[in-house]
């Protein structure tokens, strides 16, 4: 807890100078004063429980590994963040209630998407390489899911002359609400199809259907073909309508190698647990596995993606604390404080509000622009290209094909050699938006962001801000140094700056030095992200040899991105010879 009067000074100094541009120590101890007060004033709770709490009965027996289903994590509440639980909020409740009709279809989303969103040409985030847009999506599959849209009550948004889209009006399907929301006055609710901790759901599945059918049954392990992929059966599981219809080939070269993963620590625990059942080595198993992905997320995604010093710094602190990596293997929690050593192994703390991922977070991770529209694909031999493929070429019913004809080392290697996209204007995939899923429905992907972030209450760029403690934009001009940008933003706006879309916002804001987004969305993150380690119990309390085994602890902290590339594709070895994170350009073959 800092002083008050810390605080406050954090905040002035933040608005009047900026902590990037600040030197590191003064950098990290603004962040950590603006991290404070988001802590006090920006989290709030919409009765996040009460739609799981029926189905859950009073904490009993061994909880000492995870649920399918998130349920018993929090053992005073059970039904904390498992599925069916609604979305927090990152704003107070009274800012979080969508706007009427008409003002909600304002500007209409489909003219946004098409004047401000499409890919004019492709952008490159230079410093990054392709694995890392596929790693998001493949982590944001793990944390939230709002389910399918309703198509019965479809948004119609009225088309201008001379659009392609293939029907007049746009149908849009409406976001489902909680149904066990009463409109007592306060806002809508949305509850999530996936559990809000961050349990490596997105390859273990959330119910115990999945969860069996993905098992081997011996040893703990999973199930994997005799070439090293996922069980082609598994298809018959999915349901291609809701989020898995989704997949593509970087989300199923990631499934590939986690589940790998999953199966090299069954065979360390075996080894050192001899007598242990299946259901032993799995549920350690997937605890250690989920905690390693948490950790390369914290270390090593995040630190790539805003590769600013004292962003770096900072990250690596949540895990590590500032007495480092070094210290805290050597010697382990040397303080109570986890700006010293670390949240991981501290104090469980969910900060006077029920844990629960929130609207705003959700509405904030909406990065669609790093996702190329064309591929290709290169030889680990010598470099040479095999093919080139277009995204819609590389989706769900396309996967598994692709996955055996490239192969998984291939594929690797050529995302580790290719850029994404940039998260800008004008940088929006254009395949999304006439996104054609595997059920047939075909959708601008880009007008519904922008709508589901509206129907969903999070405030409009502006307001956001403002509400994060920042300095809301009085014209065009503060919120892009772009003359051409600024034009277009005051034409598809009316010249009314507060109507501004939030996403629309923080692809026009200039980004700190070395971020890949905007420092608008950092905020949320600074916040949500160290939370989703503070209040899981697994990163926290139970964060021990006795829930982990020492075997699980060291294989956390002994690896990386790259050590778990390497040891299920050793050939990848020239291509990742000197590269220090895995989402970074790697080296070309024969380069």
């Amino acid at each position: 807890m800092l002083p008050r009067a810390l605080i406050r000074a954090a905040g002035v100094v933040d608005r009047t100078v900026g902590w990037d541009r600040l030197p590191r120590p003064l950098g990290l101890l603004t962040l950590a004063g603006v991290r404070e007060r988001l802590r006090h004033e920006n989290l709030h709770d919409t009765g996040s429980t009460v739609p799981a709490q029926s189905r859950v009965g009073p904490a009993g027996g061994d909880h000492s590994t995870r649920t399918v289903d998130g349920t018993y994590n929090d053992l005073e509440s059970p039904a904390m963040g498992s599925v069916g639980c609604r979305f927090g909020r990152n704003v107070p409740l009274r800012h979080a209630h969508p706007e009427e009709e008409p003002g909600l279809l304002q500007p209409n989303p489909r003219d946004v998407s098409r004047e401000l969103l499409t890919r004019d040409e492709f952008h490159p985030a230079t410093t990054l390489n392709v694995l890392a847009a596929a790693w998001i999506q493949f982590e944001v599959h793990d944390w939230f899911s709002h389910g399918k849209g309703d198509w019965d009550t479809a948004w119609k948004l009225p088309l201008r002359d001379g659009d392609p889209w293939p029907e007049d009006p746009m149908r849009i399907p409406r976001a489902v609400r909680d149904p066990s929301w009463t409109d007592d006055g306060s806002p809508p609710t949305f509850v999530t199809e996936d559990s809000h901790w961050w349990d490596g759901s997105q390859v273990y599945g959330n119910n115990d259907r999945f969860a069996g059918a993905l098992r081997a049954g011996e040893d703990g392990k999973l199930r994997m073909d005799p070439g090293g992929l996922p069980p082609r059966d598994m298809e018959a599981h999915l349901d291609l309508a809701g989020v898995a219809g989704n997949l593509w080939l970087g989300l199923g070269v990631l499934h590939t190698v986690f589940m790998l993963e999953h199966n090299a620590i069954c065979d360390r625990l075996r080894a050192e647990y001899r007598t242990w059942t299946d259901d032993q080595i799995y549920d350690r198993a997937r605890l250690i596995n989920a905690a390693l992905q948490a950790k390369i997320h914290t270390v090593e995604w995040t630190p790539a993606i805003i590769a600013h010093p004292t962003t770096q710094a900072a990250m690596r602190a949540n895990w590590w604390g500032l007495a480092g990596e070094r210290v805290k293997k050597r010697y382990g929690r040397i303080s109570s404080n986890e700006v010293v050593s670390g949240i991981v192994g501290g104090r469980k703390d969910h900060f006077g509000v029920p844990y629960a991922l929130t609207e705003e977070f959700t509405a904030v991770y909406r990065m669609h622009p790093l996702i190329p529209d064309e591929y290709t694909f290169r030889s680990l031999d010598d470099d040479a290209v095999m093919e080139e493929r277009t995204f819609r070429e590389l989706t769900a019913l396309h996967v598994r094909d692709r996955l055996e004809a490239i192969t998984v080392p291939n594929a690797l290697y050529s995302f580790g050699v290719a850029h994404p996209g940039a998260i800008q204007l004008h940088n929006y995939p254009r395949f999304m938006q006439h996104l054609e899923r595997p059920d047939g429905t075909i959708l601008d992907l880009a007008a519904t962001d922008i709508l589901r972030i509206r129907e969903r209450g999070v405030p409009r760029y502006a307001e956001f801000r403002r509400l994060f403690h920042m300095n809301p934009p009085r014209s065009f001009e503060d919120i892009t140094p772009n003359p051409a940008w600024q034009r277009e933003l005051r034409d598809v706006y009316e010249d009314d700056v507060d109507r501004v879309d939030l996403m629309v916002g923080l692809y026009a804001e200039p980004p700190p030095k070395g971020f890949g987004f905007s420092d608008t969305a950092f905020r949320v993150f600074a916040l949500m992200a160290s939370r989703r380690l503070n209040s899981d119990r697994f990163f926290t309390t139970d964060y021990t040899p006795e829930v982990y085994t020492e075997a699980g602890l060291e294989w956390i902290d002994r690896n990386t991105m790259v050590s778990v590339l390497l040891r299920h594709f050793p050939q990848l070895e020239p291509a990742l010879r000197g590269v220090e994170n895995a989402f970074a350009p790697w080296r070309r073959i024969g380069a």
